[in-house]
């Protein structure tokens, strides 16, 4: 299902049972998976690559570079940028091209959430079943199950695939015999 509203490139390949909603905009080269779907305005952007069963939540930004493996939650206002060192322009003060920069690609790994408003910065990799609390700014790579959240992201514990955090199995010393 395609809305109306949508903007999606004909160069774009869109699975059949994969919903794209209003005012959503696909590049050129895009790749949306069975049973995704991509919530009112968001973009993503050329050559990214969506798997199946991804639900993408409204105003997203997923630029190019971007690689969403399968069963991978985003929350709203989520953005995963691409580039390190952004410029307008060239030290010439010429206008930059898309010749005159270098993608640092970011990819989410299987079963990842990523909340509200997350951004995630240029080259990094979320892991498996990993969980990005809502707000953060993750500047690091994310471990598999690991539990993230601030800003900067730091890791605070695990969660298991339901999300649940995982209490971690405390060690208690030794009885003391008198």
């Amino acid at each position: 299902m395609i809305h109306e509203t949508a903007i999606v490139s004909n160069q774009a390949t869109v699975a059949s049972s994969a919903s794209i909603w209003h005012w959503v905009q696909v590049r050129e080269g895009a790749n949306i998976g069975e049973n995704t779907i991509v919530a009112k305005s968001s973009y993503i952007g050329k050559s990214v690559k969506i798997a199946q069963n991804c639900k993408i939540q409204n105003n997203c930004s997923i630029y190019q570079g971007s690689t969403i493996e399968q069963g991978v939650f985003i929350g709203p206002h989520v953005i995963l940028t691409n580039d390190k060192s952004p410029r307008a322009v060239n030290p010439d003060l010429t206008i930059k091209s898309a010749s005159n920069w270098e993608i640092s690609p970011i990819t989410i790994k299987e079963g990842a959430s990523i909340g509200a408003r997350a951004v995630i910065l240029p080259g990094l990799t979320i892991g498996k079943w990993a969980m990005i609390g809502a707000g953060s700014v993750v500047t690091k790579d994310v471990p598999d199950y690991a539990l993230v959240y601030g800003s900067p992201a730091k890791i605070k514990g695990k969660v298991d695939k339901l999300g649940n955090k995982v209490i971690e199995e405390v060690k208690l010393p030794r009885e003391i015999k008198l």
